[in-house]
């Protein structure tokens, strides 16, 4: 006999919560997200559709493989996950569960997604990001990003939260965590923008600001041929 696993008709869709680490197009003109495990390789959308990881033609998720979107059903855990090493850049996913989804003690495995809000933590030196800076590594075609504050951009390729979501559309909204100041940024025009947003976006275009002022000062030491003044 064919054991089946018991049918869910819920009449809102289901939400949960994971990590994921924010990317940019090599041209700069898309923004997505790559997983943390199976099937990291593989950039998703706002909206998106799983497909199995490994190649193999069964509609995800499937009962006899791994694939599919998976999410938790606690904030709390998917938040532990942030606090190892290799995941300390990664952001939290706040997402809606679509189509099919096979149901587990902790979270779900399902067939499509919607990320709802994506929660950026802080800089590297602590300090609350205003940012998502190139984090040094990617994928083909795409560079992974990381939280910076204004300060530590260094000339770095950047994007900041509201352009970030501006680039990945379907009404995605980023927020600063770690009791900062909640800077959402998913409204695509400047007049929308409050006091938060645009505190983010003048602070970034200081840090530029500065760093190019400082790169001209260090070409101003220097003659016209290339030699040093005096």
């Amino acid at each position: 006999m064919r054991l089946r696993l018991p049918e869910e008709h819920p009449t809102e869709p289901p939400t949960g919560y994971k990590i994921a680490h924010p990317v940019l197009s090599q041209d700069g003109t898309r923004t997505a997200f790559t997983g943390v495990s199976l099937g990291g390789a593989l950039p998703y959308g706002v909206l998106a559709d799983a497909s199995c990881a490994y190649g193999l033609r069964h509609r995800a998720p499937h009962r006899r493989c791994d694939c599919g979107f998976h999410c938790v059903h606690d904030r709390a855990a998917a938040e532990a996950l942030l606090c190892t090493a290799e995941h300390r850049a990664a952001v939290l996913l706040d997402v809606t569960v679509l189509g099919r989804y096979i149901r587990f003690e902790r979270g779900f495995r399902y067939a499509r997604q919607r990320v709802r809000t994506a929660t950026v933590g802080p800089c590297a030196c602590g300090t609350v990001a205003a940012a998502l800076a190139d984090a040094g590594w990617g994928r083909p075609g795409w560079r992974a990003l990381a939280p910076s504050c204004a300060g530590c951009l260094r000339g770095r390729t950047s994007v900041s939260l509201a352009g970030f979501a501006r680039l990945a559309g379907e009404g995605l909204r980023v927020v600063a965590g770690e009791g900062a100041a909640v800077a959402v940024a998913g409204l695509g025009h400047a007049e929308k923008l409050g006091v938060p947003e645009l505190a983010a976006e003048a602070a970034l275009l200081q840090a530029r600001l500065d760093w190019f002022q400082a790169q001209l000062a260090r070409l101003g030491e220097h003659g016209p041929g290339g030699g040093r003044k005096g």
